[in-house]
């Protein structure tokens, strides 16, 4: 009997030691994990890309403005001339997904330098005042406003406005030339509205006698909503061309460089004019390497 004990005591003592052998291997596993995870990050990259990788999302804001930025409600995903450009410079950065953030277009730079998100990504024109807010990358594509009116309106040119109530988006570059037009007596008054669907249903049920606004967009709304009797004036010359890009926060200069070099290898390979050729906008949208470079002020 004594015998017995001998032996259990014995191989119980074995089976201890061997299960304290196995327990300090597999703790040993989990430094070697982390020092193989570090090893991963490119010595090449800025750290926020490097982070951004990691993570594997890149956060964007926008308003929620098709055709540009938007989530489509069929589909559930993040579309959009701007979200295809963004979606393919990720892609190509080695940054898994892009997801957007919907957020007012006046706050946009706000909730940037805020930190809530990583970039900004609608239809932006690059300003001196947004500048002064952030960073933006190289042009992605040129545009202009236009003017929306009923279908019956006697409205046929801008000359038409003078004794006209106009309307125009807050936040947006179209805004600032309705209200010039205003300020040199070229309309009667002027209503401000939050968004581009709110700014389109006023025209369409007679709040406001027509509204200007991005041309790329009303386009394409009237496109894709019979329900609305409106029509873009025409022929017309847009006063606020402007260049489109995507904002920064100032301490991502860096990432703001490997966004740049890959934008602009996506114009050399054909791959930026064909997104753009995808959602009906041909050559005259298209800006160059050379021509598209953005003069950062910080």
């Amino acid at each position: 009997m004594k015998s017995v004990l001998k032996n259990f005591t014995f191989l119980a003592i074995v089976m201890f030691v061997f299960s304290m052998i196995l327990t300090g291997c597999g703790s040993s596993d989990q430094p070697a994990k982390t020092t193989t995870e570090t090893t991963k990050k490119d010595p090449n990259a800025s750290a926020k890309l490097n982070a951004l990788r990691e993570k594997g999302v890149l956060v964007v804001g926008s308003s929620n403005d098709a055709p540009f930025a938007y989530m489509d409600a069929a589909s559930n995903k993040f579309s959009g001339v701007d979200a295809a450009i963004i979606n393919e410079v990720s892609k190509r950065l080695g940054i898994n997904k892009v997801e957007m953030k919907q957020i007012p277009f006046e706050n946009l730079l706000i909730e940037l330098n805020k930190n809530s998100i990583d970039m900004v990504t609608d239809a932006m024109y690059i300003k001196q005042e947004r500048l002064d807010k952030a960073l933006f990358t190289d042009v992605w594509y040129k545009e202009g406003e236009a003017v929306v009116v009923k279908k019956d309106s006697t409205i046929q040119t801008k000359e038409d406005l003078k004794d006209k109530v106009l309307g125009g988006q807050k936040g947006t570059a179209f805004l600032e030339v309705a209200q010039k037009w205003l300020n040199e007596g070229k309309a009667k008054d002027l209503k401000i509205f939050n968004s581009q669907s709110e700014l389109m249903m006023a025209v369409n049920t007679g709040k406001i006698d027509a509204c200007v606004t991005d041309g790329i967009v009303a386009s394409y709304t009237l496109k894709q909503d019979s329900s609305l009797s409106l029509r873009v004036l025409t022929p017309y010359e847009a006063e606020a061309a402007g260049k489109i890009g995507a904002g920064l926060r100032f301490e991502d200069k860096e990432f703001l460089g490997e966004v740049n070099k890959t934008l602009n290898e996506m114009k050399a390979d054909g791959t930026l004019l064909k997104i753009l050729k995808d959602f009906g906008l041909n050559e005259d949208y298209f800006v160059s390497a050379d021509d598209g470079k953005t003069k950062n002020t910080k």
